[in-house]
């Protein structure tokens, strides 16, 4: 491994969680500049999670209580 590459892995593996999209997407973007294959397309999975909320929350202990007395 030459020592460019170990010191990319280095300052990746300091990178926080929640800034690895946004690192990914740069380095798709220079792939697409050196006219290298795309990788598989990663999507941001937070955009599928929705806030907890109250209803939501009121929601769920209400299917407890039903499973508490065997109603579902």
């Amino acid at each position: 491994m030459t020592a460019i590459r170990q010191e990319a892995i280095q300052m990746l593996e300091k990178v926080p969680e929640d800034k690895l999209s946004f690192v990914i997407q740069i380095m798709q973007g220079v792939n697409g500049l050196i006219g290298a294959p795309e990788a598989k397309s990663i999507t941001d999975i937070k955009q599928f999670i929705m806030a907890p909320t109250e209803r939501g929350q009121a929601a769920d202990d209400y299917i407890r209580e039903q499973r508490d007395y065997d109603r579902i």
